[in-house]
């Protein structure tokens, strides 16, 4: 594993108050880092399990609405989950963030018009 700069920022794979985003600053190596590791461990994982199980309700020509709308719906957190799992890891390798234009690694990047 690449060694970080002691007191680094990190987005945690959790939100705080109100959904605010929650970060830890330190090297990596602190029990909050490591609890949020096997977090994102478990996002990915279970995001992994759900696109399975996605896929099979979008083949079965049998699935009801309910089903299809409670698979997006699940879809649209894991999405947010991984989502907010690859901006951390973008973060810690150094991209900036769109999303938080105030984060300590600096101003963010302006989106791409399409």
């Amino acid at each position: 594993m690449k060694e970080q700069p002691m007191n680094t920022v990190r987005l945690l794979p959790w939100a705080g108050t109100a959904g605010r985003p929650c970060y830890v600053v330190g090297n990596g190596d602190g029990k909050v880092s490591r609890e949020a590791d096997k977090v994102e461990a478990m996002q990915l994982g279970m995001a992994y399990e759900l696109l399975d199980h996605a896929d099979d309700l979008v083949a079965d020509d049998g699935s009801t609405a309910v089903q299809l709308r409670h698979v997006a719906a699940a879809l649209a957190h894991s999405l947010r989950d991984v989502h907010r799992v690859a901006r951390s890891r973008g973060l810690r390798l150094g991209i900036p963030d769109a999303f938080e234009p105030d984060h300590p690694s600096g101003p963010g990047l302006v989106p791409l018009r399409p």
